[in-house]
């Protein structure tokens, strides 16, 4: 290995751990920092498992940095779900993945069969497909400007390089290593997160862009410093002082007299033309006016708003879950009760019950 080489994979893994070291000091605080400091340390344990020579090592010396390193793909999933869906909560599968990707790395250091490189390879892939889905998936409802920015240059750059590792050492196998490659590799790889550090460290509220391992801390420092959720009618001597109080005015005019989100079909598109506005100001009232992050949660807190009057209602008591459902805008009954369930902790059936069984006592 060249002075060279040596010296961008040793900056490379120093900006790394400088980043793992920043993520674990808010892993008590942010959840999202600590998938992040997993990610981080498999970026790093790739840049030394990949380095020219370091296959020469004692087994008991290579063993624990490449079990880190091939975890990578599975760390992205986490990392690309916590900060792109909002309602992401870390589940046991999210663990399997890295779990068997660490398992075929093991069984391949010993006996190097050709179907657990497939596996692994096709594992790998999985994953980092699964992720770039998450980040694409949710851009037509997300209302944060600068996150739906992101999501396709995140996605784009960050999972597509991983991949084309991926491929190229399935192909050329140990290419990556040889001179050539190796040098070219670590030189993309330095360049990279360089970049991803600049971007993070000078990252401004409006303009900033700020991918892979910077991304989570400094992108979810700034998403989270907005509300989750502010009331739907804010008093009015507030929302004239806003210079878009106009627009908010008719936007409550078509949700709350209108009744649009009865529509099962309502996206921001079909709104905008409603208010005959564009599409960016539409998320700009919903986002920075009204605290929403996501334009289906927005909606659908006006659908279960109206879903718990009716089942509180006496006089539709003997009407079909069903119906109310559909009535309000959900297009079927499963989508309603999870969402019913998640905003109530009752389902629509036990909420009806409860509020019926406190109606008889009063």
């Amino acid at each position: 290995m060249s002075t060279l080489e040596a010296a961008l994979r040793g900056g490379a893994v120093v900006i790394l751990l400088f980043r793992v070291a920043m993520a674990a000091r808010d892993a008590r605080c942010n959840p999202i920092s600590r998938y992040v400091v997993l990610l981080n340390l498999s970026i790093a344990a790739y840049i030394v498992d990949s380095a020219p020579g370091f296959d020469a090592l004692a087994l008991p010396l290579r063993m624990p940095v490449h079990l880190v390193s091939v975890v990578m793909p599975a760390a992205f999933w986490m990392v690309v779900s916590a900060i792109f869906v909002d309602e992401f909560r870390l589940r046991w599968y999210h663990w399997v993945g890295g779990l068997a990707l660490m398992g075929f790395a093991l069984v391949d250091m010993f006996r190097h069969p050709m179907s657990v490189d497939v596996a692994r390879t096709c594992l790998s892939v999985s994953l980092l497909l699964l992720g770039i889905w998450h980040v694409l998936s949710g851009r037509a409802t997300d209302l944060v400007e600068k996150r739906r920015r992101l999501r396709v240059w995140y996605a784009m750059v960050t999972a597509l390089y991983a991949l084309f590792i991926i491929g190229s050492d399935w192909l050329w196998p140990g290419g990556l290593s040889a001179a050539s490659l190796s040098l070219a590799n670590a030189a993309g790889l330095t360049a990279l997160i360089f970049l991803f550090a600049v971007l993070g460290t000078q990252a401004s509220a409006e303009t900033s862009l700020i991918p892979a391992p910077a991304l989570a801390r400094t992108l979810t420092s700034t998403l989270e410093s907005q509300p989750a959720r502010i009331p739907r009618n804010p008093p009015s001597a507030v929302l004239a002082t806003e210079p878009d109080a106009a627009e908010l005015a008719a936007l409550r005019g078509l949700l709350d007299h209108d009744k649009v989100f009865r529509e099962p079909d309502l996206s921001i598109a079909t709104l905008s033309q409603k208010l005959d506005i564009p599409e960016y100001r539409l998320r700009h009232l919903i986002n920075r006016q009204l605290g929403h992050r996501n334009f289906s949660a927005f909606i659908n807190s006006y659908r279960l708003a109206e879903a718990e009057a009716a089942l509180g209602d006496p006089a539709q008591a003997e009407v079909p879950i069903l119906t109310i459902a559909l009535d309000a805008g959900f297009g079927s009954i499963g989508p309603f009760n999870r969402a019913f369930k998640a905003q109530t902790g009752l389902t629509p059936s036990e909420y009806r019950r409860a509020r019926a069984g406190g109606v008889a006592e009063t």
